[in-house]
């Protein structure tokens, strides 16, 4: 059971509830649910409001019906717990998930892991040049990620803050990509904020945290070929960091664009980067130490780790270097 697949089992949960006449033949059945990581305090590993959309149709409790696909979702294989918190919320722990199953996943979808089947090219895309310079930033970005998701972009758009006319010429200061970067990590109805650690290359600036995490990975392959050996998709014991953010990918792609907020990919790619640097340190043999199956293990880890990260920039308009 992977966290993409949870979503979908939910809508199965729905549509069978209705089926077998738990849940009144004019329920409407959602399309898509999206489901996220739990917030701190939360129970288990996932979580859904669903039971409050479809209630609200049917003029039941929540929690009633929250009970109800509680109890159909525990009997899933791969969900090892369905628990039903406060006035409704559906609450899922899940199995441990494979290393070698993720791997495998995203070195054969390569940076089209996330997307959803009906998913369409993301570019090219051009917002109308009249708008703003943060507008276009925020749109273009929700446009990529709905695209990514199958969806069309119609309907209300939130409101989006423009850069402060005090912080005057900020292409001209800091740069397109940290302007974009500074644009997309705020949410849309909040002034982004412009500062000198944008220029820094190091440690306090998340965008070349972002960015110096992928050229890592890829430097990493070229100092493993030099070595004589290439990645092979393996168990890796201990990553349980990376392999988390990696798995949840999907899920916040789903969510951000649903919510249309770019900056929930981009607090995630954080999250990706500092856990392959963390990483990285143990994946090219030490000294005189020979290269084993747990160093190719460990590369192909790394390797897909990259990959997420190249594939989330480019939904926000960036690119990822090869070298830094």
């Amino acid at each position: 059971m992977t966290p993409a697949d949870l979503s979908r089992c939910v809508v199965r949960a729905v549509r069978r509830a209705v089926e077998d006449g738990e849940l009144p033949a004019e329920t409407v059945v959602p399309e898509r649910v999206v489901v996220e990581r739990t917030r701190p305090g939360g129970v288990g590993d996932y979580a859904t409001p669903v039971a409050f959309q479809v209630a609200k149709g049917v003029g039941r409790p929540p929690r009633g019906v929250a009970d109800v696909l509680a109890r159909l979702l525990g009997e899933v294989p791969g969900i090892e717990r369905a628990d039903v918190t406060g006035a409704g919320f559906l609450n899922f722990t899940l199995g441990p998930r494979s290393v070698v199953g993720l791997v495998r996943d995203i070195r054969e979808r390569g940076t089209r892991y996330g997307y959803a089947d009906g998913a369409v090219e993301t570019e090219p895309f051009c917002w109308e040049r009249a708008a703003g310079l943060r507008q276009r930033a925020v749109h273009e970005a929700a446009v990529r990620l709905l695209r990514s998701q199958g969806e069309g972009y119609g309907g209300p758009w939130p409101g989006v803050a423009p850069v402060a006319k005090r912080d005057g010429d900020v292409v001209a200061r800091y740069g397109p990509d940290a302007v974009r970067w500074a644009a997309l990590t705020v949410p849309a109805r909040e002034t982004p904020h412009f500062d000198d650690r944008l220029l820094v290359q190091g440690e306090t600036s998340e965008l070349f945290r972002v960015r110096y995490a992928h050229a890592r990975s890829r430097a990493l392959l070229r100092n493993a070929a030099g070595l004589g050996f290439d990645p092979e998709v393996g168990d890796v014991p201990g990553a349980h960091g990376l392999v988390r953010t990696l798995a949840d990918y999907p899920l916040v792609l789903e969510a951000a664009a649903h919510h249309r907020a770019p900056e929930r990919l981009a607090r995630h790619l954080v999250e990706v980067a500092d856990a392959l640097l963390d990483f990285q340190h143990c994946v090219l043999p030490k000294g005189d130490e020979k290269p084993s199956a747990a160093h190719r293990a460990r590369l192909a880890l790394a390797e897909a780790a990259g990959t997420v990260l190249a594939g989330g920039l480019a939904l926000l308009g960036m690119d990822a270097p090869e070298r830094l």
